[in-house]
């Protein structure tokens, strides 16, 4: 084992989102001296290890067997084993059940160190030309049609940046139910294929986005959405239990109740403590 490395660790390792250059050294190292690597597709992950001649075994971690694997990997990081946490695409825990693996970590006892890498979100917020102050990472939308617009009804009084990630196949389906709910001429920027050879940033409305993909375009490689937040500040009218609701969102996305009321606090105009007082 490398010096560098602590037994008894979980790292978070940063992968390319599709150029191969893109990966740090210190991910190299991390990768190549760690006992484990824990990978959501390990055929997938095979290329990237194979590509910098790395011979680290691997074990599959993925949302359909993340119960199960949790308890395996606690064991193994609980003896003194290292393991490399690595999605297909980016950082692992984002849009991604590595999340749970890491709150389950935490709550043991276990260190989890991040080795940074690329995120598709701010890659892509970088060179959208929107806003970068300040901004909101929602990943993917629901996919039930009302829970999709129920979000969206919350997120059009949002003046911060927004950045969604969606599948191909149901793009112009999100992109319909964006021009309904925040207004079809909202600026968006689709950015698709990021770092691989058909790079892509389309900017434009969302009107003219739909008309793209209606008439002249077929949706390929997955795509992440940039859209401007609205320009109008409005109070949001929630019930009290679409108050807790939010809350709770808020919560299970790795906000403090704190945090999560203020936020709220500040969408709704209703004090903090009401809202931090909630019974959710």
């Amino acid at each position: 084992m490398s010096k560098d490395l602590k037994p008894g660790t979980l790292y978070l390792v940063g992968t390319p989102i599709g150029n191969l250059e893109d990966i740090t050294f210190r991910a190299i190292g991390i990768l190549q001296t760690v006992d484990l690597i824990a990978a959501e597709d390990t055929r997938h992950t095979g290329k990237l290890l194979q590509h910098f001649q790395i011979a680290t075994p691997q074990i599959s971690y993925h949302e359909h067997n993340k119960r199960s694997r949790q308890e395996e990997l606690l064991a193994r990081l609980q003896k003194g084993e290292t393991i490399a946490l690595v999605t297909d695409a980016g950082m692992p825990a984002i849009s991604d059940p590595g999340y749970e693996l890491v709150k389950a970590c935490i709550d043991a006892g276990i260190s989890v160190i991040p080795i940074p890498g690329v995120t598709a979100a701010v890659t892509a917020l970088a060179a959208s030309g929107l806003p970068t102050d300040r901004f909101v990472f929602e990943g993917f939308l629901p996919i039930k049609e009302k829970e999709r617009r129920d979000r969206l009804n919350f997120l059009k009084h949002e003046t911060r940046t927004l950045i969604l990630y969606e599948a191909p196949h149901r793009l112009l389906e999100t992109l319909r139910d964006l021009a309904s709910v925040l207004g079809e001429n909202r600026q968006i920027v689709l950015a698709r294929e990021l770092t691989k050879v058909h790079e892509e940033f389309w900017r434009g409305t969302i009107r003219d986005a739909i008309a793209l993909y209606t008439t002249n375009r077929e949706p390929k490689g997955e795509f992440t959405l940039v859209v401007a937040g609205t320009q109008t500040q409005e109070n949001l009218i929630l019930s009290e239990e679409e108050l807790k609701t939010e809350l709770r969102h808020l919560i299970e996305q790795g906000m403090t109740r704190s945090q999560a009321s203020r936020q709220l606090a500040q969408l709704t105009n209703i004090p903090r403590r009401q809202i931090y007082d909630l019974k959710i």
